[in-house]
């Protein structure tokens, strides 16, 4: 069976992660240096459940609340992976603002969302809690992680889980698997 095509959009409030685990997902490193990203594309070929998926991963540049959000995001894209940083109440804010904006563009009540909180390994500097991320992502029926791309902490499931998401909405649902991540 060849594998079937997803087109996945990282997005977020600028210095979030999203390069960090875009570069992490696909190529498996941490890239420390801070480039504001206009946009890049990653491609990679993943697993899950005995089907292969070849994702190809729009990393967008960084929103804030007032950006208009990008239409080229909201055609032929069959999941969003929404990122903020534990670290920062402000991109937690703006990703609620972009989950309004993705949606009233798709005119849709739901799209397949994984909610992810990355840095997890500044924990120190926490000022959104883990328990404010999984609300927010129950409200949304979406997928909730809390990562670290330096550490390549639950990164992979990012993926994983939003694709499982996808084949969900597609009415192709996939066996639960009895791997519990805790």
């Amino acid at each position: 069976m060849p594998p079937k095509e997803r087109n996945i959009a990282m997005m977020g409030y600028r210095s979030v992660g999203k390069s960090s685990l875009s570069i992490q997902f696909v190529e498996g490193q941490f890239v420390d240096s801070y480039d504001p990203t206009i946009e890049n594309t990653f491609t990679k070929v993943t697993r899950v459940n005995s089907q292969d998926y070849s994702v190809k991963l729009i990393d967008t540049a960084g929103q804030d609340e007032y950006s208009i959000f990008p239409v080229q995001y909201s055609m032929d894209f069959h999941g969003y992976v929404l990122v903020y940083s534990i670290t920062s109440k402000k991109s937690f804010e703006v990703i609620q603002i972009i989950y309004e904006k993705l949606l009233d563009v798709m005119g849709k009540k739901y799209v397949p969302v994984v909610l992810v909180g990355n840095k997890t390994d500044l924990h120190q500097e926490r000022t959104v809690s883990t328990e404010e991320g999984k609300k927010l992502a129950e409200s949304w029926r979406a997928a909730f992680l809390e990562t670290s791309a330096k550490q390549n902490e639950s990164v992979g499931d990012i993926f994983h889980q939003l694709l499982i998401l996808i084949e969900n909405e597609n009415g192709n649902p996939q066996e639960k698997s009895s791997c519990v991540i805790s």
